[in-house]
């Protein structure tokens, strides 16, 4: 029997706390300031725009600028990668997000490449990955979803992780890959594993935690996991309607583990409010301030 679900919500509280703070500091010191968030569309897909509107409302809540550049679906790859350069170039924007995935036929990776790396909020450029494996995560804007996995892993396993085992299913560029330098930069013996790795029962037998993100609904069973396991849910899977609709995770829900991270409610709120606090970072690193 499951003990206890590991919500999102209280970390990201506090996580958001510490951005209006910041931001309030700015507003006190030079009123007229006020650091602006813009994310850059180039597709038709409906999720991306649900996402951007919510990025909206928080920023509004906060007191963030935000604005939308609509490059639609039917851009080139020449003109998306002027608009971020464009913006990067603007002191007036100090965050940019490129939304995923681009209508078909774009290259995610060529874009990246323009969008400048203290303005990469999402902690995607090959500058801040690169960063991030040479242990260098205090010069580095980091992935919010994988911070947001190594926030609840601390909550769970004590703040301290030295010596912590942790497997990470799924060696995707915006969460697994990265994840496991994050962790290994913590002192964490990380395994990392993939849809070739044989025996994952026995693969995770061992392990403290299981991280799972790799988009395919129910992957994570019960015949995966030990009582002793914490298992952090980075999967987002929408079910068709004629299955209820809804989001679901890579795991199974209320699977035989001590600690599991609902979907929703699990890594994804903590994930919105540290792409904010990479904002507040974001201002730091382009003013050649400490960050920590």
């Amino acid at each position: 029997m499951q003990e206890s679900r590991l919500i999102g919500k209280p970390l990201a509280d506090e996580v958001t706390r510490g951005v209006r703070e910041a931001l309030s500091e700015w507003a006190r010191l030079t009123p007229s300031f006020r650091p602006q968030l813009v994310s850059v569309l180039a597709s038709d897909d409906e999720a991306s725009r649900v996402y951007v509107h919510s990025k909206e409302r928080q920023a509004g809540r906060l007191g963030v600028r935000f604005g939308v550049r609509d490059l639609g679906a039917g851009t080139t790859q020449e003109n998306l990668h002027a608009a971020l350069r464009e913006l990067s170039d603007d002191p007036g924007v100090h965050g940019i997000v490129l939304e995923l995935p681009l209508a078909g036929g774009l290259d995610a990776d060529a874009a990246l490449l323009h969008i400048a790396p203290r303005k990469d909020v999402e902690g995607l450029t090959p500058a801040n990955l690169a960063l991030i494996a040479a242990g260098r995560e205090t010069e580095a804007l980091l992935p919010p979803t994988p911070r947001s996995v190594r926030f609840l892993l601390r909550a769970a396993l004590g703040d301290d992780l030295r010596g912590r085992r942790v497997a990470v299913i799924g060696p995707g560029r915006t969460v697994g890959r990265p994840l496991a330098f994050m962790l290994n930069n913590r002192g964490v013996t990380v395994t990392l594993c993939n849809e070739h790795t044989r025996d994952l029962a026995a693969v995770l037998a061992e392990q403290d935690a299981v991280v799972v993100a790799v988009g395919h609904a129910g992957l994570l069973r019960p015949e995966h996991v030990q009582p002793h396991h914490v298992v952090i849910d980075a999967g987002i899977n929408v079910r068709p309607e004629e299955e209820g609709g809804g989001v679901v995770g890579d795991a199974l829900p209320e699977l035989p583990v001590r600690m599991q991270t609902p979907v929703p409610g699990g890594v994804g709120p903590l994930t919105s409010a540290l792409m904010y606090q990479n904002l507040v970072r974001a201002v730091k690193l382009q003013r050649g301030e400490r960050v920590e």
